[in-house]
């Protein structure tokens, strides 16, 4: 395991040998091995077990342990091959709510 900053200036852990993960469906319908190449704070780079085709991969989740209690929330940011990157969404990035109020006399 190896501490570098990437040319965003962010601290990025690459692994030697990657860590085992899943890829899952924001609704569960699916589900895809993976390597986690690498790891920041705001995202991740994965190599893909398989084919991607077909898949919904705008918005998943990561899943990093075997029992499903460790995830985050994804969005993907490019493809080369069977690599990706992704974007971790932190909570209330996505589908803000907005309430409008009554102004009463």
């Amino acid at each position: 395991m190896a501490v570098k900053t990437d040319h965003r200036g962010k601290s990025r852990v690459v692994f030697e040998r990657g860590v085992p993960a899943q890829m899952m469906g924001i609704d569960g319908t699916w589900r895809r091995e993976c390597t986690m190449e690498d790891v920041s704070e705001n995202g991740a780079k994965l190599t893909i077990d398989g084919s991607v085709e077909g898949l919904h991969l705008k918005e998943f989740f990561l899943v990093l342990s075997s029992t499903g209690l460790a995830y985050r929330r994804c969005e993907l940011a490019w493809v080369n091959g069977d690599q990706i990157g992704v974007n971790f969404l932190k909570q209330g990035d996505k589908k803000k709510k907005t309430r409008s109020t009554a102004v009463g006399a």
